[in-house]
């Protein structure tokens, strides 16, 4: 993984949107005058007592306890085996979307990027428009497309667009170019389709909740990665400590003579029904429990372990709608982005390429799909040895159903905007729209402002 070399802003977008929120109050506060994260305020609880530790947050259920999650899941589960599941995955600090996808055969994108600018046949050419070139740290990508398999949005935005970090971020996961909304787009399709009780429906494999599912009724979990989830138990080690543990949840069942004694073995029982649960994603002396059916990278950090437990947790039966999750690395290349880019692409594209190979091999393709999103792209006028904000970016949709086909032509690079920036010519909300319609089976104007003025692209087949 490398590091962008981010604007100021941005790492102090980094910095509140990362910190910890103190348990029940919530995710942390911003700078003045950006947009409040979507979900903020939303009530979190761990599913914690004092002699276990556990990595799940829940958000937006104050009164569920372990036992409701449990049985919650298994309803959830029951009801609908082949729910289909959005996986959202971030590309954080908006992406050179005419690096991922650059116009090499036109001769103005060698007068703006005389330094940055791509060789015409370093990478595999873009089938559906042969004046562009897949990045070749995105030859995962080119492979899944030839297949089929990736509907690609190579210029897609809003109007007006906006170069901020958080005001971008957030238009793209509220689903509407309003500063004041408060729940996500995915948080509030489960708000429609959801249930009480299934915190699984909407899980953020991240250290927080990702805004885009902050709901406004329904429960939705945040879980750094289930391989982190851990009981413990005080003065106790292995061999000791699971028949242990075990023992505890079995006393846990137990009648209790008094309240303080039915508090206890509540408290017992329903942690030990957490711990089963996540059993099979758990570490154990450094690997996980689970085993995947194709390899992962191994060096990209904590985002293939996460797209691995997630296959994995998908394979168990767990009730997951929505997932979301961030990206290899930071793309807010204003300098070195040569090696940045490169770097952070490949290895998300090889992880996304292994989860979507894992999914296959398991039978689950056919119910899964893969959003690649970015809060914007970045200006075709280079800067150097790197490029600043701009407009208009790239998104992909991958999966076994979808479309396969680009949505919106690329506008070239002979007229930009005012702003000198790429033209848009598809919405991110009409995306939305169409995911919500032809892959949800929910109307899109529950969920989305003004839903009815946005156009259909086809994307599932």
């Amino acid at each position: 993984m490398a590091r962008s070399c981010s604007c100021n802003d941005f790492n102090r977008a980094q910095l509140l949107r990362r910190g910890a929120a103190v348990a029940g109050k919530g995710l942390p506060q911003i700078e003045p005058g950006m947009p409040l994260p979507a979900g903020t305020g939303l009530d979190r609880r761990t599913f914690l007592l004092a002699s276990a530790g556990a990595a799940l947050s829940v958000y937006g259920a104050s009164m569920l306890s372990p036992r409701q999650f449990e049985e919650g899941i298994a309803q959830a589960s029951a009801a609908a085996p082949n729910q289909p599941v959005l996986v959202s995955i971030f590309m954080e600090g908006g992406w050179d979307a005419l690096s991922v996808l650059a116009p090499v055969k036109e001769v103005k994108y060698k007068e703006l990027r005389p330094t940055l600018g791509l060789a015409e046949g370093a990478g595999q050419t873009f089938t559906e428009d042969t004046n562009l070139m897949w990045h070749p740290s995105a030859a995962g990508l080119a492979q899944l497309h030839s297949e089929g398999k990736v509907s690609v949005f190579p210029a897609v935005g809003y109007d007006p667009p906006d170069e901020s970090h958080f005001t971008s971020r957030h238009y793209w996961e509220v689903g509407e170019l309003d500063t004041q909304t408060r729940s996500g787009w995915m948080g509030r399709y489960l708000d429609l389709a959801g249930e009480p009780n299934n915190p699984l429906q909407g899980l953020s494999l991240d250290y927080d909740l990702a805004p885009a599912l902050a709901t406004a009724r329904m429960p939705v979990a945040a879980i750094s990665s289930p391989s982190d989830y851990n009981f413990w138990a005080y003065g106790l080690d292995e061999p000791l400590a699971a028949p242990a543990l075990d023992t505890f949840g079995q006393l846990g069942a137990l009648a209790a003579p008094s309240p303080a004694y039915a508090q206890a073995r509540a408290a017992s029982f329903d942690s030990n029904i957490i711990r089963q649960r996540m059993a099979p994603f758990v570490e154990h002396e450094g690997k996980p429990a689970f085993q995947s059916p194709v390899p992962y990278p191994t060096e990209d950090g904590e985002f293939p372990q996460r797209l691995a437990a997630l296959a994995a947790m998908l394979a168990a039966g767990l009730p997951i709608k929505c997932a979301s999750l961030t990206a290899v690395g930071g793309y807010d290349t204003h300098s070195d982005e040569v090696n940045t880019l490169s770097t952070n692409l490949g290895q998300t594209v090889q992880s996304v390429l292994a989860f979507q190979r894992d999914l296959e091999a398991r039978g689950l393709a056919d119910r899964v799909l893969i959003q690649l999103w970015s809060e914007f792209g970045r200006r075709p006028q280079e800067n150097g040895s790197g490029t600043d904000h701009g407009a208009a970016g790239a998104a992909f949709l991958i999966g076994s159903r979808v479309k396969g086909e680009m949505v919106g032509e690329f506008p070239g690079l002979s007229k930009l905007d005012e702003n000198e920036n790429l033209v848009n010519t598809s919405d991110y909300r009409a995306m939305y729209c169409s995911l919500l319609e032809q892959w949800f089976q929910t109307e899109a104007g529950l969920v989305i402002p003004d839903a009815a003025s946005l156009p259909r692209p086809v994307l599932i087949k």
